[in-house]
């Protein structure tokens, strides 16, 4: 949510800036605008709703001729989504304007204090207190100025600033919300995420917490949180800006969805060589995998879901106790653990806000920790104790489709590892898992056929009208199920909730009525007369039911309405190719109802506050 860019060089900042807000649009916005300074002032635009709106306003930016300037996309946190609340946010005085990504927990505490001394206030935000506090201490040296605003603060924030009596300089600070500087060829630029200014620039550098970087054409200069200059290394980015385009696809959702049997390549194969897993030389000592009490997976949202899948295929071979946690719970929730657990943080973007308190409390605590993110040097890949990186590449669509199946991949490798290790799996089963894990990414590539696809597309116009669906499933499969569910309500806007198939008669069935839609999961042979029992229960009530089998189950579509198929695999593994399935049905589903699939309404791609 919400997105920041930056500029300085000798080209015109404006029409730069536009092009970079419009390839963070995917991580949800509702506002936006941008900020040049234009012979010593501060030249101001911002529109409500899409970034159209905004290019129109500015023509395309050719209004505002300065050569450094910010630009941002708000998702409404304080205050409602309008042009007034849209950044970039100035002073009273006109010589500051910013752009905030986070929360500023004090906000009210300060804004009476500044209203108290005379000043005026705008917006509703809590970012406005920014630039009108700047305005309140700076003196002339804008560092000072910056420390002392960093001792005000307290929240979360990256923040983008030009002031107008600081010529061709961005200044940038930082703490618990991403922000990157992109080093161009007599041009720079400070941005929340790389896809904003890869068009520009390949080499990168990264800020850490409580540093603060001043950004010119010529080049940039970092200062840690007492002021003392630091020397940061750049690193290269090694994809390409195609790689984030739709590449002929109406949507990147769909281009992602296709995109699964590469990325799933890319976290298996560097890490299975002659039938054994090396986790990227993660070293776990037999000593300590033998004395682990249990492990706690933590995540939100789609990654808590392939958490849940985790739980099931790591107790099963591991025989460790696995206890799967909401992040945004675990951080408030007094947990228990030491040295003796292991704790698995998994976020695809690597900076999802609760994920990462959640990590530095886990460490805190003493628990050797284990992060499984797609983003190199994120907050939460620098912060964990080891990172095994899925490498799924750049996700644009707001709904995670090859970063959840390549977290579940990469739940496997740790499990099998781990077994390994500890000595609960026999060789003979390792060997075949592992050999089964390799064939995963054609077995997606089976699924993702013209044929198997256009089964999905007609069930999915068959049933895009409907109001209410159920998802259903026992082991695995219902683990599979949540996020199958998730994937359903997130981009068609039905109502969609999953549940252990077990538990309908425990008050669920309840529910049921004439026509309701229910996608039975039925992938676990050993579970098979169990779920045909319910899904009998479910059709007895009126209910429809829309199975999706692997092939040694397929004779459950004598008991169904309609059914799809996975492809053949083990059954331990088949969570990865249901999803897919699911993934399909979710977005044809949603191209039927007319919805905005890359950018549902009210999400973001990437959630940088509690």
């Amino acid at each position: 949510m919400c997105g920041i860019i930056g500029y300085v060089g000798k080209r015109q900042a404006a029409p730069i800036l536009i092009d970079g807000l419009k390839r963070l649009e995917y991580r949800g916005y509702d506002s936006s605008g941008i900020a040049v300074v234009e012979n010593a002032k501060i030249k101001l635009i911002k529109s409500e709703g899409k970034i159209a709106e905004l290019e129109k306003r500015s023509s395309g930016g050719k209004k505002l001729n300065g050569t450094f300037g910010i630009g941002h996309t708000r998702w409404a946190t304080h205050g409602e989504p309008n042009t007034t609340n849209a950044h970039p946010h100035v002073s009273n005085d006109g010589r500051f304007a910013v752009v905030h990504n986070g929360i500023i927990e004090n906000f009210a505490e300060l804004k009476s204090e500044l209203i108290a001394d005379g000043c005026k206030f705008a917006s509703e935000t809590d970012s406005e207190v920014i630039p009108q506090l700047l305005q309140r201490i700076y003196d002339g040296d804008m560092l000072a100025a910056l420390r002392t605003l960093e001792s005000r603060l307290k929240g979360s924030y990256a923040v983008g600033i030009v002031c107008a009596d600081e010529p061709d300089r961005l200044y940038a600070v930082r703490k618990d919300n991403p922000l990157i500087i992109g080093l161009g060829d007599g041009e720079n630029f400070i941005v929340s995420d790389i896809s904003a200014a890869l068009r520009y620039t390949r080499k990168f550098v990264l800020l850490d917490n409580s540093e603060t970087a001043v950004v010119t054409p010529d080049g940039i200069k970092c200062y840690d949180a007492s002021g003392a200059p630091i020397e940061k290394e750049p690193y290269t980015v090694d994809w390409d800006v195609d790689r984030a385009e739709k590449g002929g696809y109406p949507h990147f959702m769909i281009k992602e969805i296709h995109e699964q049997p590469r990325a799933l390549t890319d976290t298996l194969r560097p890490r299975i060589s002659d039938g054994d897993i090396d986790l990227d030389g993660i070293n776990f000592d037999k000593s300590y995998v033998d004395g682990l009490t249990g492990i706690d997976i933590v995540g939100c949202g789609s990654a808590y879901h392939a958490g849940i899948v985790g739980k099931y295929f790591i107790e099963k071979h591991c025989r460790i106790p696995v206890v799967n946690i909401l992040a945004s719970e675990y951080i408030y929730s007094d947990p228990i653990t030491d040295g003796k657990r292991l704790t698995v943080i998994i976020s695809q973007s690597g900076e999802t806000a609760d994920t990462l308190a959640a990590l530095r409390l886990a460490k805190k605590l003493g628990s050797k920790t284990l992060a499984i993110v797609n983003v190199v040097h994120s907050a939460i890949a620098r912060d964990a104790d080891s990172v095994l990186y899925t490498h799924a590449g750049p996700e644009i669509a707001v709904a995670t489709t090859k970063g959840y199946t390549t977290q579940v991949a990469a739940l496997y490798l740790l499990g099998l590892k781990l077994a390994a290790i500890k000595g609960t799996i026999t060789q003979k089963r390792f060997t075949d898992l592992v050999e089964k894990l390799e064939a995963l990414p054609n077995n997606v590539t089976e699924q993702l056929a013209e044929p198997e696809v256009e089964k999905v597309k007609t069930l999915a116009a068959r049933y895009a009208d409907h109001h209410c669906v159920f998802f259903i499933g026992r082991g695995t499969d219902y683990a599979a199920s949540l996020e199958g569910a998730l994937k359903l309500k997130e981009i068609s806007y039905i109502h969609a909730e999953a549940y252990a198939a077990g538990e309908l008669k425990h008050g669920t069935i309840s529910l049921i009525e004439q026509g309701t839609l229910t996608l039975a999961l039925t992938t676990q042979t050993a579970l098979y007369h169990k779920m045909e029992s319910n899904i009998k229960s479910v059709e007895s009530r009126g209910g429809t039911v829309l199975a999706i089998a692997s092939p040694a189950n397929s004779h459950i579509g004598e008991c169904c309405n309609d059914m799809l198929t996975i492809p053949e695999c083990d059954d331990d593994l088949s969570p990865v190719l249901t999803a897919v399935v699911l993934q399909l049905f979710a977005y044809y589903v949603a191209l039927d109802r007319k919805c905005d699939i890359d950018k549902p309404r009210n999400l973001a791609k990437s959630v940088t506050v509690e």
